[in-house]
């Protein structure tokens, strides 16, 4: 039996890919802010990152703290590549994109946790080729639902052709564990439940006790039902009924059947109570701006926080962004927008309980988000989704920026470690480089890190002679082992058993592209490309020696 062959979006440039640098973040505590209190409930340990979003994914992805740990992943990317590739022609636009959102994708997929989803943005120019790519990072069986949100209440009667009134949202789970929570109840839905009779159970509201198939269709549902209040035989004359003569005379034990307050209905009704009933409303893919708000309506929301000469482009209405939240995340989880812009996925995930991380490369990370976010956390912002979700203020968050490239060449051409990176530092980026969570221990010098309850890392950028090596494995001991990150070393240390000797900055010299610190859609920020199919040149190693600056020991 042959088997069909896998279908795949194809773009000019799709295999090659960047070598990125997995970065450390540090925090600018002027910028960072919290309430001055603490109060039950409140979360402090959010993240704002200014810097490139590609970057900062991927500083995101090599943090076990982080890795698979997020919930909920919103992104609003660029919408029309012809903005942001405005000097090339649009097939090449195309592919950029597809190859830039791709990279963003993958290490998004690695970040959401198994019951995780993403929900992006988009609108006609890319959304069919975005959903093709989606089906190709997550798997097809991982779709779950194109949205359509109507973003426009009107359309200019000057407009010619067919204006576009609507974008999409396209969703995906990271895996089958995924499951969506409910709307909440609509005033108009509770509305249709009242209680007439004054029944002990409760509000409730009639159902039909007729079935679409006729009598002749499903003879075992046609039967005589008899009217309490008057004692007629009500009989089916052309459609049968719902349920079957057992399960009838069940509802008419549990006293279901409605025939009116005197009995004035002609066939009974089934009272469905609301006790009974899930607690909200089962959402589906049509979302008009009546529900979650439109443009305007954000634009609206920008100049009550900003003024009217600060209004970004394409904003989102904070209640589309409480839609998604509420829908795929609950209190305390954790939610993504690696394009953050005006702050807004970060400000309604605050005010709704999760806890939020955010990344945003441009100035107004500085001059838009921060004086949004307090306002937020100092309880000032009325607008937007604030007494839909009784904000009152409090909580808090850490205002970070990439760190600079750990190596850079020295006068001869040779890779060396950045003098900006002190020892703590050069221990977190190692931590990084080698898949260990950066934890130094105040009880061993030589603890640095960890990636299990026996295994740990010690990084140094001094020489260590066997003695010293000796001395430190007979520490470790035989029931853990260590891996030592150092300058240099004695060959013969290579025979302890428990540990395991690396050279910096040797060993990681050439894994990623030093130094490029623009991975934005932007043209200047794109790599010449030679031929078409040709990969960038790998970064050459330099040379590992005694270049180090001598450094206390970490």
């Amino acid at each position: 039996m042959s088997r069909k062959p896998k279908l795949e979006l194809t773009w000019i440039g799709k295999d090659i890919r960047p070598r990125l640098e997995p970065r450390i973040l540090i925090e600018d505590p002027e910028l960072s802010y919290h309430a001055p209190a603490r109060r039950e409930g409140d979360i402090f340990d959010n993240l704002l990152i200014h810097g490139d979003n590609l970057l900062a994914l991927k500083a995101l992805e090599t943090d076990p703290a982080v890795r698979g740990k997020v919930k909920c992943v919103f992104i609003d990317p660029p919408y029309n590549t012809g903005s942001a590739f405005e000097h090339y022609d649009d097939g090449l636009e195309h592919s950029l994109w597809l190859g830039m959102m791709r990279d963003r994708l993958e290490i998004l997929r690695n970040l959401l946790s198994e019951d995780g989803s993403i929900w992006i943005t988009i609108d006609d120019n890319e959304a069919h080729y975005l959903k093709v790519l989606c089906d190709e990072v997550f798997g097809r069986s991982n779709f779950v639902r194109h949205i359509t949100w109507q973003k426009k209440y009107s359309v200019s009667n000057n407009y010619r052709g067919i204006a576009s009134i609507i974008d999409h949202v396209l969703v995906y789970r990271k895996s089958a564990e995924f499951k969506n929570n409910l709307l909440p109840r609509s005033d108009d839905a509770a509305s249709r439940y009242s209680n007439p009779d004054n029944d002990p159970r409760g509000p409730w509201k009639a159902v039909d006790y007729l079935n679409q198939a006729s009598i002749k269709q499903r003879p075992n549902l046609v039967y005589p039902i008899e009217n309490p209040f008057t004692g007629e035989l009500v009989r089916n004359r052309v459609k049968a009924w719902k349920y079957e003569r057992e399960t009838h005379e069940k509802h008419v034990e549990e006293k279901r059947l409605w025939w009116g307050l005197r009995g004035e209905n002609s066939v009974p009704a089934l009272k469905l109570f609301l006790s009974e009933v899930r607690d909200g409303m089962t959402p589906h893919n049509w979302w008009p701006h009546a529900e979650v708000g439109h443009t305007d309506e954000s634009k609206k929301e920008m100049i009550s926080i900003f003024g009217p000469n600060n209004v970004f482009d394409t904003p989102k209405p904070e209640r589309l962004i409480q839609r998604i939240v509420g829908l795929s995340t609950n209190p305390g989880d954790l939610v993504l927008d690696s394009f953050a812009g005006s702050g807004t996925t970060g400000a309604v995930a605050h005010k709704m309980g999760r806890r939020w991380i955010m990344v945003e490369l441009g100035e107004h990370a500085k001059t838009h988000i921060v004086p949004r976010l307090g306002k937020v956390i100092d309880g000032t912002d009325k607008g937007g989704v604030t007494e839909a979700t009784g904000w009152k203020g409090g909580g808090g968050y850490r205002f970070a920026r990439l760190a600079p490239s750990l190596l850079e060449k020295d006068a001869w051409g040779n890779w060396v470690i950045r003098k900006e990176y002190n020892p703590a530092m050069l221990a977190e980026a190692m931590c990084k480089h080698f898949g260990y969570t950066f934890a130094p221990s105040t009880e061993h010098f030589w603890m640095h890190g960890a990636s299990s309850e026996t295994s740990f890392i010690y990084v140094t950028t001094n020489s260590l002679t066997f003695e010293q090596l000796r001395a430190i494995s007979d520490e470790v001991g035989e029931a853990r082992s260590l891996l030592v990150v150092c300058a240099a070393y004695e060959s013969a240390a290579e025979r302890l058993p428990n540990l395991t000797l690396r050279k910096i900055p040797k060993e990681v010299a050439g894994r990623c592209e030093w130094g490029k610190d623009d991975y934005s859609l932007k043209i200047s920020a794109l790599p010449m490309m030679r031929e078409e199919d040709e990969e960038p040149a790998p970064a050459r190693p330099g040379a590992a020696g005694d270049l180090f600056d001598d450094a206390e020991r970490t």
